[in-house]
């Protein structure tokens, strides 16, 4: 069977013209199978979104992409028609967008926009989309009161959750989740994460979640991806990647949070700042800012994608040929 998402090579740029002003992913090879989930970190600018976007078919322009392909349950997303991919939106693959909260129509009912949603998928009878979205609310554990309710009559967390509950309400297989705590206090962000970690358990869905915050990945990531400069530098299981990180721009994320237990110490930045993904450097993109670089080759050579066995993988030269010539 094929993997729920297969994300091969994947480019995409920004612009009008061609070839585009601006590569935001670049060369990305993903794959999540079903009740996974796989995290994708890196610092804003990074191409996490981007790719979120090209992958769930949703990129508009002047974003495109250039090559590589984006498989669902084996089927090209590029050979479907416009008509086909709005069938399989919510349907079949959903989003949580960035600051979702806002997401929902101030003036409406959030019981009309459920209906809304529901009948452009064929779910026309008003009793028995009711029905369904109460029983999803119950699923993401907001009282069923609410749904004749206003957004504004919401809390901030209990928004979040209906907008988990409508992306998931016509129970897609694959769910895309970018930034979907990070207006919230952390014990929200802990409540809302448990019942995703349920949900996914219960009705089968893969999970995409995109965020800053690498140490929230660990605790329910099955894999991890970390994106740098819109490639992707490192892919493990979550507890191996916490556990070692190799790539040196995984180790200094890692370092920026500090530490629940034992004693305090002085957390270290990353210096310097993310390249201009219009005019990037030659080589390795993160060189200039690299505690571990090779003088003469991370600022000349791009860097091999090395295996260290299982599903760990990294780009990086620490990890390659050159390594053993100047170790």
């Amino acid at each position: 069977m094929p993997p729920l998402l297969e994300i091969s090579e994947l480019t995409i740029g920004y612009g009008w013209q061609l070839p585009p002003s601006v590569i935001a992913v670049r060369g990305v090879s993903l794959t999540v199978a079903a009740g996974e989930i796989v995290g994708i970190a890196g610092e804003s600018g990074c191409g996490k979104t981007t790719l979120a976007l090209g992958a769930a078919g949703l990129l508009d322009p002047p974003g495109r992409v250039l090559s590589g392909s984006v498989s669902y349950l084996g089927t090209d997303l590029a050979s479907l028609s416009a008509s086909e991919l709005r069938h399989l939106h919510l349907a079949e693959i959903s989003m949580v967008f960035q600051a979702s909260m806002n997401v929902l129509n101030p003036i409406m009912r959030i019981r009309d926009q459920f209906h809304d949603a529901m009948a452009a998928h064929g779910v026309h009878s008003s009793d028995g989309a009711r029905q369904q979205a109460e029983e999803t609310f119950d699923l993401v554990k907001i009282p069923r009161r609410f749904f004749d309710a206003y957004p504004h009559q919401l809390s901030g967390g209990m928004r979040q959750r209906a907008v988990i509950a409508l992306a998931i309400v016509l129970r897609p297989k694959l769910l895309f989740l970018d930034e979907p705590t990070t207006a919230l206090d952390v014990v929200v962000q802990r409540s809302i994460l448990q019942s995703l970690d349920e949900l996914r358990h219960e009705l089968g869905f893969g999970v995409v979640f995109i965020t800053h915050d690498l140490s929230l990945l660990v605790e329910i990531a099955d894999r991890i991806a970390i994106m740098y400069a819109g490639a992707l530098v490192e892919e493990a299981p979550g507890r191996e990647l916490h556990e070692k990180p190799c790539h040196p721009y995984t180790t200094a994320l890692m370092s920026c949070f500090p530490p629940l237990g034992g004693p305090r110490q002085r957390l270290q930045g990353i210096p310097g700042q993310p390249p201009d993904l219009r005019n990037l450097p030659k080589g390795c993109s993160f060189a200039p800012r690299c505690p571990e670089v090779i003088a003469g080759t991370c600022e000349a050579v791009d860097p091999p994608t090395v295996r260290l066995g299982g599903d760990h993988r990294v780009l990086c030269h620490l990890y390659g040929e050159k390594a053993a010539e100047h170790g």
